[in-house]
């Protein structure tokens, strides 16, 4: 007689099924998008894990004054054992350059001895992936000015920028077809992908509407990190379904 796995018994009962792997996140503490568009876009079997920081917005400081913070997050996430922990900030973690990304991820795997991964990193692997180069860059943000220092120092160019210069809580105000709007607007001929920074809005919506109609690649800092982790797990998620709504990115999955 054939053995029931746990799994299969939770699913014979309707009970939710067991993650084949788990992820946690430190967020912003004002952040609102990531928990609701990971939950309803990761696939099935992925676990997501949040935690908050006082990291961004008003609270963004030099990295030495949030260390202790980022550390005593990273660790309530390591209590769910996750495979991977991601430091999900774009602002933040672009903010401190690739040295002080570095020393972002340090301050996670010290205290948790968990891979970890940053928002920053995965948004430069994706547009890498999709060997994209110069670079229209929307965001709610008061300035892209760390960003574009950041995608200067590895190799991207920033060919046109827009910053809405909204307040945090307002950055989720904004919506899908206005984010398609701006990148309709705002494309340059030169730019060979848009990229839509910020982990707290809805552009992660807007992906397949503006790859659509600019027939160009679109890289979202939650769809990046998303297909980040992943492209690392997709071995205890296999087999993976098609997500075409994310866009052109989660085709490369070996990249």
């Amino acid at each position: 007689m054939a053995t029931v796995t746990t799994i299969e018994k939770r699913q014979l009962d309707g009970s939710l099924p067991a993650p084949g792997a788990r992820i946690g996140m430190i967020i912003p503490s004002v952040n609102s998008m990531t928990e609701p568009q990971f939950n309803h876009f990761a696939p099935p079997g992925l676990g997501v894990h949040v935690a908050r920081a006082r990291v961004a917005g008003e609270w963004k400081r030099p990295l030495a004054a949030m260390a202790d913070e980022i550390a005593t997050s990273a660790k309530l996430l390591a209590d769910v054992a996750p495979d991977l922990i991601v430091f999900h900030c774009t602002d933040t973690s672009m903010t401190q350059g690739p040295r002080g990304e570095g020393d972002i991820l340090k301050i996670v795997q010290d205290a948790t001895g968990v891979e970890a991964v940053a928002t920053s990193r995965l948004v430069l692997e994706a547009l890498q992936a999709l060997g994209l180069r110069k670079l229209v860059l929307l965001s709610p943000y008061k300035s892209n000015q760390a960003v574009i220092d950041y995608l200067g120092a590895t190799g991207f160019t920033v060919v046109h920028d827009v910053a809405l210069a909204l307040k945090p809580l307002e950055f989720a105000t904004v919506t899908p077809q206005e984010w398609a709007e701006l990148a309709r607007k705002h494309d340059r001929a030169e730019a060979d992908g848009i990229f839509l920074s910020c982990t707290n809005t809805t552009q992660i919506e807007a992906i397949a509407d503006i790859e659509q109609t600019l027939g160009k690649p679109v890289v979202n800092s939650n769809q990046a990190v998303l297909w980040g982790c992943v492209k690392r797990l997709k071995s205890a998620l296999a087999p993976l379904p098609p997500m075409p709504s994310l866009g052109r990115l989660m085709r490369h999955m070996d990249a």
